[in-house]
This record gives C-alpha cells, sequence and structure tokens, in this order.
C-alpha cells in the first residue's frame, strides 16, 4: 500500500550560502522546536506511525515475550568504599537500577538509593554517584526526561540523611571528591537565555570547573578553572590515588587528544579558594594522556603518543621535560590497549581488545612486567572495579549469548584465583540454541573488516535468511560483543541473522582505524558498511530484500547516508536520533565537539566533503523516479539534547516529500518521535521495551517475516 504521509510547509526562499554554493533549507522552522508549527508535525507523524507500529502483525507476540525474558536480575560489579560493599541491581523490569549497599560480600544486602522513588513513569534517572573515599558522604546527579542536564544532589552515606547542597545546571561533568571528603569538583554552564530543560538547542559553551564545599550554597562554590577565551574546552578532574594531585585533562572536540595540567593540593596554605595555581605538564592536544595511578611525584599515564594502539608512559613531574619520559608498557603489535586500573598497591589490571574481543591480564606496575592473565572467555570486559589500596577487584564479562558474569579475586590470598562471583541466567533463552562466529570480509580497498554473526545453530546458507546488521563507525567507540535480549528474540523467533559490522571510524584497532573512516575519510566507513550488506548475500546468508540495518546516533547518519546512495541494498532501515544535517549540526548544543570527526561547514575544504554526503542534502529532488527506498523507521525524541530532534524531523520531511510520492514507493518511510525520553541514557525500561518491540514489529512487518514459536 501507498502511504498518505502529512503535508509539511516548505519555505524555498530559505537559502544559505556555503562559499559561494547556494542550499535551499526549505524546513528550517523544524529547527524551532517549541513552534506551533513543529508540535503540530510532530503529532501528524506520530498519528500516522504509531497505528502501524501498534497494528504490526507480531507486535503483541514480541511485546509479551520481550517483557517476560527481560524479566532477569541484572548486577553490576561490587566496588569497595570505606569498609562497604555497593553494587547496582535491577530485579528485571525495576525502570532503573537501584544502588545497594552491604557490610561484606557474604553479609544482605540492604538499598541505598533507589531512583525509581523519584518519579512514577521512571523518567527520573540516576547518571553519575560517587562516594567520598572512605565513604562519608555521597554526591549523586539526576536527569530528568532524558535530558543531559543534571541536578547535583549530596547525602550522608551512614544513615542517608540527605543534605541541603544542591547544585545545578552540570552538563558533561567529572565528579570528584577529594580525600578529605571537603568537597568535590563539577562542571557547570553559565545560565542562558530561555530554557534548560533538554528540549532547547542552544549551544553549549564556556564550561567551568568548580569546587563545592559540602554544606555550602551553589553561589559560594569556589571557580577553579575557566577559559575564556576557548569557549568549547572542556575540562575534567580526577583525584590522584594518594589524595594529594588534582588531575586536569582538557579537551576541544570528542578527538582523543587532550591537555594535561596538575595542581599539588598539598602546597596550598589555606586551601582551594580560588582558581588554582595550575601547572601544565602537557600545553597542546597532540595526544591523548589519561591518569592511571601515580607512586609519588612519578605518574602513569595511559596515552596513545606515538602509539595509535596505545601504551603506558611514566612521567615524573620533578623532570617534566619530553626526553625524561619513559615507557612502562610498550604498544602491542596488533592489539589495542584498553582499560588499565591499578590495584593491591604493585598491580595493574591490564586489558587489551584482541580482534573486537577482550583479554584480560595482570601486571606489575613497577616494571610493566606480565604477571598472569585472567580467565576469560570470547566476549567483552563490561565493567573492572577495584582500588590501589585493596587487595581484591571484580571484573564482568558478556557476550551475544552471555547476560553476565562477574568474576572477584582476592591478591592479599597465597594463590590468589578469581572465581566465579555471580553469574546470571536468563530463564527462556538456552545459549546452546545459538552460534556465535566472527568472520573477515574486504573493503573496497582490500582491507579485512571484522563482523560478528549471531544465529541459530545450523544455519543453512541458501539466502533465505532475514539480517539486522548494525554498525556505527565514529568517534574512537568500539562495538564489541554485547547481550541484548530483543536481538535474540529476533534469531529465535523471526528466525533472523544478528550482524555487527566493526567498520572503519571507531576504535576496534585504534587510532588509525578510526581515522580511516573520520573527516575526509567518512565515506570508508559508508563502504565498509555497504561491503558488508554484499558479502552477507554473496555468502549465501540472505538477499537484500530480507536485510534490515540499524545504527543509531552517528550510527543513524550512517544508515541514512548509506540508503541515500544504495537504497536498492536493503529491505528496511532504522535510524535512531541520527544526525541527518551535516551542514548545520555544529550550532546546536554539543554538536560542535563532533566536529573533530566530522568537519565543519564554515570550513570550505570540509564543506566539500560534509555536502557529498549529509542525509538531509542527498535525498532525490521530487518527483522521484528511482528504485524504491527501503521501508524506514526514524527515531527521536523530545528531550535529546545530544543530537537535538531537528535532525530526524528535517530529513523525514524531506524524505516523505521525495521519496514519499512516488507511486513506486510501496514501503512506509515513517518517523516515532517519543516523549519525556532522550538520547538513550536514563532511558526506564518500560520505554525501553516497547522502543525495541516496535523496531523489530516494524522490521518483521515491512520484511515479511513471521513469528515462530
Amino acid at each position: 500500500m501507498a502511504f498518505k504521509y502529512p503535508v509539511a510547509r516548505r519555505d524555498e526562499c530559505k537559502i544559505d550560502d556555503y562559499h559561494g554554493t547556494k542550499i535551499c533549507d526549505p524546513y528550517a522552522w523544524m529547527e524551532d522546536p517549541d513552534s506551533e508549527e513543529t508540535k503540530a508535525f510532530v503529532e501528524q507523524q506520530n498519528n500516522l506511525t504509531m497505528p502501524y507500529l501498534d497494528g504490526c502483525a507480531v507486535r503483541a507476540r514480541f511485546h509479551q515475550r520481550l517483557t517476560e525474558l527481560y524479566d532477569y536480575p541484572k548486577y553490576s560489579c561490587p566496588y569497595k568504599r570505606g569498609n562497604r560493599y555497593f553494587y547496582y541491581h535491577n530485579k528485571g523490569l525495576q525502570n532503573q537500577d537501584v544502588l545497594y549497599v552491604q557490610d561484606s560480600l557474604d553479609e544482605p544486602a540492604t538499598v541505598f538509593f533507589d531512583p525509581n522513588k523519584l518519579s512514577e513513569d521512571g523518567t527520573v534517572a540516576l547518571r553519575m554517584g560517587r562516594l567520598s573515599e572512605e565513604c562519608e558522604y555521597y554526591a549523586y546527579g539526576l536527569s530528568s526526561g532524558g535530558s543531559d542536564w543534571l541536578t547535583l544532589y549530596f547525602m550522608k552515606a551512614d544513615d542517608l540523611i540527605p543534605l541541603p547542597d544542591v547544585l545545578e545546571r552540570v552538563k558533561f561533568s567529572c565528579l570528584a571528591w577529594t580525600h578529605d571528603a571537603k568537597g568535590v569538583f563539577y562542571n557547570c554552564y553559565p545560565p542562558q537565555e530561555g530554557k534548560s530543560d533538554g528540549t532547547e538547542t542552544t549551544s553549549n559553551i564556556n564550561q567551568k570547573l568548580y569546587f563545592h564545599i559540602i554544606g555550602t550554597k551553589q553561589c559560594e562554590d569556589i571557580l577553579v578553572a575557566e577559559f575564556p577565551d576557548h569557549p568549547k574546552w572542556h575540562s575534567s578532574v580526577v583525584i590522584s590515588d594518594d589524595g594529594r594531585y588534582a588531575v586536569l585533562a582538557i579537551t576541544e572536540g570528542c578527538e582523543p587528544v587532550n591537555q594535561l595540567w596538575y595542581c599539588d593540593l598539598q602546597q596550598l596554605p589555606n586551601g582551594i579558594t580560588g582558581l588554582l595555581p595550575w601547572v601544565k605538564l602537557v600545553d597542546n592536544f597532540d595526544a591523548q594522556y589519561s591518569y592511571i595511578t601515580n607512586e609519588g611525584t612519578v605518574f602513569t599515564f595511559h596515552s596513545n603518543l606515538d602509539a595509535p594502539r596505545y601504551r603506558l608512559i611514566n612521567i615524573d613531574i620533578q623532570k617534566p621535560d619530553k626526553q625524561h619520559w619513559t615507557t612502562l608498557i610498550p604498544q602491542h603489535d596488533k592489539d589495542v590497549l584498553g582499560s588499565v586500573s591499578c590495584v593491591n598497591r604493585c598491580h595493574l589490571l591490564v586489558n587489551y581488545i584482541h580482534d573486537v574481543k577482550d583479554t584480560l591480564q595482570l601486571y606489575e606496575l613497577s616494571t610493566g612486567q606480565l604477571v598472569r592473565d585472567l580467565p576469560l572467555d570470547v566476549g567483552t570486559v563490561t565493567g573492572v572495579s577495584c582500588k590501589k589500596k585493596h587487595s581484591e577487584f571484580f571484573y564482568k564479562f558478556t557476550s551475544f549469548t552471555t547476560p553476565g558474569i562477574i568474576y572477584h579475586c582476592d591478591l592479599s590470598e597465597p594463590n590468589p584465583e578469581p572465581r566465579v562471583f555471580r553469574e546470571v541466567e536468563v530463564k527462556g533463552i538456552d545459549q546452546e540454541d545459538y552460534q556465535t562466529s566472527q568472520v573477515f570480509y574486504s573493503g573496497k580497498d582490500g582491507t579485512k573488516i571484522p563482523m560478528f554473526l549471531v544465529h541459530a545453530k545450523g544455519l543453512k546458507k541458501d539466502g533465505s535468511h532475514p539480517v539486522f546488521l548494525y554498525g556505527y563507525g565514529g568517534f574512537e567507540a568500539s562495538i564489541q560483543p554485547f547481550y541484548d535480549v530483543s536481538y535474540l528474540l529476533y534469531v529465535r523467533h523471526l528466525g533472523g541473522i544478528l550482524a555487527v559490522a566493526n567498520i572503519r571510524g571507531g576504535g576496534e584497532y585504534g587510532l588509525t582505524w578510526h581515522k580511516a573512516g573520520t573527516l575526509g575519510n567518512k565515506q570508508t566507513g559508508f563502504d565498509d558498511f555497504q561491503r558488508a550488506v554484499e558479502f552477507l548475500i554473496e555468502e549465501k546468508y540472505t538477499t537484500s530484500s530480507r536485510i534490515a540495518i540499524s545504527g543509531a546516533s552517528n550510527g543513524g547518519l550512517l544508515v541514512a547516508a548509506c540508503v541515500n546512495q544504495r537504497p536498492d541494498l536493503y529491505g528496511c532501515a532504522v535510524a535512531n536520533v541520527g544526525v541527518m544535517d551535516m551542514l548545520k549540526f555544529h550550532k546546536y548544543t554539543i554538536g560542535h565537539a563532533w566536529t573533530t570527526d566530522y568537519g565543519c561547514s564554515d570550513d570550505p575544504e570540509q564543506f566539500k566533503w560534509l555536502i557529498k554526503y549529509s542525509p538531509l542534502h542527498n535525498l532525490p529532488p521530487s518527483p522521484y523516479a528511482g528504485p524504491p527506498y527501503p521501508a524506514v523507521l526514524l527515531l527521536t525524541a523530545d528531550h535529546d539534547d545530544r543530537v537535538v530532534p531537528l535532525h530526524t524531523l528535517k530529513y523525514c520531511a524531506a524524505l516523505q516529500y521525495s521519496v514519499g510520492s512516488s507511486p513506486e514507493q510501496r514501503q512506509p518511510l515513517m518517523v516515532r518521535v517519543d516523549t519525556k525520553s532522550g538520547h538513550g541514557a536514563g532511558k526506564p525500561t518500560s520505554k525501553a521495551i516497547l522502543e525495541d518491540t516496535h523496531i523489530f514489529s516494524f522490521i518483521a512487518e515491512t520484511l515479511g517475516l513471521r513469528w515462530r514459536d
């Protein structure tokens, strides 16, 4: 059936000039989220989309089964503060995870903080929490409706009595206690015109670093660092393991580089009273330096300096010149050095990423020598919990078919061995029913690209299977194996194959892999993704009409760009909270930080890169007479202040106007706009289940898939 789409007003007079190139922006009026016209457009779209989604044949069964299977206990690694242990736990269908505390690992746990009590619908989320060093106080940040804006609150950790301290206008913030528990370092933004509830589009600039003393008002907070000449800089403080130093990392954008400053807090005779006397150890953006630990004045950093796969370096701040810097653990020949944590005073827990799969090892801090490997199956370390002063550590393992195994090890024991501390099973899902494999296919230039496949055991390669292909390819993010019940439902009950393509632009093989798919090379990632589809067809897993592609945020851009370039290659496309207007993204909220990955249309050369693939600007003109587009489901949310909804709304209007007007376009081109939701973090369980249900119901309906018991 052909669909009748809402008619959106086109302002053909809205012309922008980019370095002499005139670009029409007929839906620029949608950039005002509060206009009655924009609100009416959203309502009309939801009135079309929601009945369609709710009427999909498998919708009721998928929702019921997903709810049943999602109802399994979820745990984080315990972490120790003072003499007590804390961990997050969700009994199954609670909208938000609950923080628990126990006096020892054998004692019963009690609720320490339950965010579910803060709202009826679960849309108030605990987004960050920090206990002071000896567990005197708990500082925590709450968000509402999915926004990135946080409000910080405080309470006493022993009797759970709330403190009157409240800190507002907090966003993209650190939260670091001084070891004397007198206060915390945090970031906030100056007041701006209009609202700040997550529905605005105002650019986030001029972030400042403050120190808040417990028991005082926010207006009395001490400004300790600001950068008036650099409004786009962000800063983040960690306190050294010995409590003596504040270590400051300064970034501009999302490139993995930072300046590195520090302050010796013991050299402040009157404490923290104003702008700190920062010592600039590194005052350029040539490489990334992340604090790991320090032994006196010798600091250990995780760094990509002359090491695209990262290494550990030692810097003695008493001899700060570069010629005195030394390598503690050199760059690996192939694997990427991931997370590193100090434990038991003299050891390092070191994670390497080997062909997108994790390994975990124990090293000596003093020499950088390997002590031993730690047991790990094929998958991902999703959490490590330890402190330098404690002898024990926890780590959590997951994979596409393993929901979570938490290991515990105490290095003070005579023959320390990690043991399974907690293992979760999902009733109704048998891991033995599934097969996970990793294949390598050739990119356009011959580079081998890894891809994970999850499907039923004994699958016959006859070209008949529906595929759900997921990708991201940006910001040095590595898409490693992860557990998602909805994906396993798709495999089990819709006969599908889950495919995850580790395309360039991500960080799967380090900085070189990342840079090969960013800025002027962004098309390389799109090519890698399209080659994944062609590989799946060539290897007789599937055919183009049975392939659904999906991605979120930068992955939403990926999906939309690929649909525009090869509409014939897919049967369905799901683009969630995507960056669709590549000429204007830098103007809204935190978009300016992404220019390190994308470039910026203000630059004449970079404009040429962006105009070639920007989803909004590469839709065909109307009337459209080319090959039909796949079914398209776009998703956004009213409180997404990361990738603001205007990206998806403008792209949707243009897509429906051009492609939707073609009599040959029988598949739906729809948008789902959620309310009291944001970019994804903190989303309540009930909303997550419904969103996944709608996505897979749409895929099943448009690809003609039937439910299999």
